[in-house]
């Protein structure tokens, strides 16, 4: 049995969340959440709501007990960027891309 949560579209790249989801891929729930509070960064803050989410889903949907789950799966995807562009020298035009990501978190219950 597993509960999954998504956030789709995080004006974030993902380079900048990635590092922060290999924190607490494999962590218990309880121990992911207290690393997700004390890194800073934006990043952890989004990660740290997906698995809030997760773990609301899991409680309310299929009658879970929080203590026994576990951060299976946390990964970050590219998604779509946004192409913008500013003024360069000489009449040019300079590219500005923003990246947005989807993030997604998998909990399991321990065997």
């Amino acid at each position: 049995m597993e509960a999954k949560a998504l956030a789709k579209y995080v004006r974030m790249s993902p380079i900048k969340l990635k590092p922060v989801a290999e924190l607490v891929r494999g962590k218990d729930l309880e121990e992911a959440l207290n690393i997700l509070k004390f890194t800073p960064g934006k990043g952890a803050e989004i990660i740290e709501k997906v698995v809030k989410s997760a773990a609301a889903n899991a409680e309310n949907n299929f009658d879970m007990n929080p203590d026994d789950l576990y951060v299976a799966e946390v990964y970050a995807n590219q998604g779509p960027t946004m192409k913008r562009w500013r003024a360069a020298d000489r009449g040019r035009a300079a590219m500005i891309l923003k990246r947005s990501s989807h993030v997604g978190v998998t909990l399991r219950e321990k065997e």
